[in-house]
């Protein structure tokens, strides 16, 4: 069994490098070589790879249990007396806009169901600050509930105009994902991010309230994030 390395310039080496086996009146006295002829049998060892620190998922920082961590996500070493400002002026509208989402009511099929038993008593949205409104010009959150067709696409484009800035699009179910049941039929759009932008996406067919409870912290912890003042700062 042949080893790992091992080719025929190992024996061509050693035929020509090694001179045990010779008489010694062949063999020829050479200078000492100062640098030794390199073995292409011996196993070549791969570069240790770089080693790079670890990427932090949830966020610049990370906290173990036994640490106290901060509300903000805008601590860093280092910050200026200005940026520092600035940032708590970020957490502050943040903490503002995160506990008041106001979404719109735009159910277009069964996903609706469960958007209203999330909005019922056993799930409690207002207790988080959310609270549906009929218009879209008083929104934050627009929550596509149902099957997107050719036929809504423009007036779901107009009403998501309508909103102010900054406003956040929640797709709700498989048809609103990507077309779901429908998707190769000749009047559903397959997908409402290919009409508006999309945030947040909740798999399900349909999902359940809790899906559409979790999708809505989910969307806190986005908001939460958000650099408008910091933004604004920098540039």
């Amino acid at each position: 069994m042949i080893r790992k390395g091992f080719n025929t310039r190992c024996l061509l080496f050693r035929n020509f490098t090694s001179k045990a086996n010779e008489p010694k009146e062949l063999q020829k006295t050479e200078e000492p070589q100062t640098k030794k002829e390199a073995d292409p049998c011996a196993e070549v060892k791969k570069p240790k790879a770089k080693k790079y620190p670890p990427v932090n998922l949830h966020g610049p920082q990370s906290f173990k249990l036994s640490e106290k961590r901060p509300y903000s996500p805008f601590h860093f070493k280092g910050q200026s007396t200005v940026e520092w400002v600035v940032a708590r002026a970020d957490d502050i509208l943040n903490w503002g806009r995160k506990n008041s989402l106001w979404p719109l009511t735009f159910g277009l099929a069964c996903c609706a169901l469960e958007m209203m038993h999330y909005a019922g008593p056993r799930y409690d949205m207002d207790r988080f600050g959310m609270v549906f409104r009929g218009t879209p010009r008083q929104t934050d959150v627009i929550i596509v509930a149902g099957t997107v067709t050719n036929k809504m696409a423009p007036i779901l484009r107009k009403t998501y105009d309508l909103m102010p800035d900054p406003k956040f699009v929640v797709s709700m179910g498989s048809c609103a994902n990507g077309g779901g049941y429908y998707h190769y039929t000749y009047s559903t759009v397959r997908g409402a991010d290919r009409i508006i932008p999309v945030d947040i996406y909740v798999p399900g067919c349909p999902p359940s309230a809790e899906a559409l409870l979790y999708a809505m912290l989910q969307l806190q912890k986005k908001v939460k994030r958000m650099r408008m003042v910091q933004t604004w700062y920098r540039h």
